[in-house]
């Protein structure tokens, strides 16, 4: 019985690897599965929410769902721009730089909240509390600027390449 070789994937020698499994992963799939980790975390959360609900643990309830929530939300994210990339006009490197800026933001964004939960600060804006200021200025570098960066690459990724 014989059988036909299977193609070698055209993957970028320095592609990235979500965990450590040493495996390259091409920019969709990257994401796809930092998506179903997120949602594993973002699942996991909710026994998190009910224990700052009940007491069990000292965090605001309110923001510790607000992570379950981000975690959710943020795996769908990952998942639609997965699903995009190919209508996209970059390449594998730009790929791969629009998927870690949205892992990035994602999984910042479910992290920074739990602890914010934790420390049951807003961290929304410069108050002179250094709980509150250190989660402010984190959520700032490592969500913020990372989302807005990325959704707009997104939104610039579906123009069409110039012609000429």
């Amino acid at each position: 019985m014989m059988t036909t070789p299977r193609p070698v994937p055209t993957e970028p020698p320095a592609a990235s690897v979500f965990p450590s499994f040493g495996v390259p992963l091409p920019a969709a799939r990257l994401m796809a599965h930092a998506g179903a980790w997120l949602m594993l975390l973002g699942l996991l959360t909710g026994g998190y929410v009910s224990s700052a609900m009940t007491g069990k643990v000292p965090a605001d309830p309110h923001m510790a769902l607000a992570a379950h929530l981000n975690a959710l939300m943020g795996t769908f994210f990952l998942l639609g721009v997965a699903w995009t990339l190919p209508m996209l006009r970059y390449g594998a490197r730009g790929q791969h730089r629009l998927a870690w800026a949205v892992i990035v933001a994602n999984f910042s964004n479910w992290a920074v909240t739990c602890v914010k939960a934790w420390l049951r600060v807003s961290g929304v804006d410069l108050v002179g509390q250094p709980a509150n200021d250190a989660i402010f200025l984190l959520l700032t570098v490592s969500v913020v600027l990372p989302a807005l960066l990325a959704a707009g690459a997104w939104v610039y990724g579906f123009r069409r390449a110039s012609v000429g």
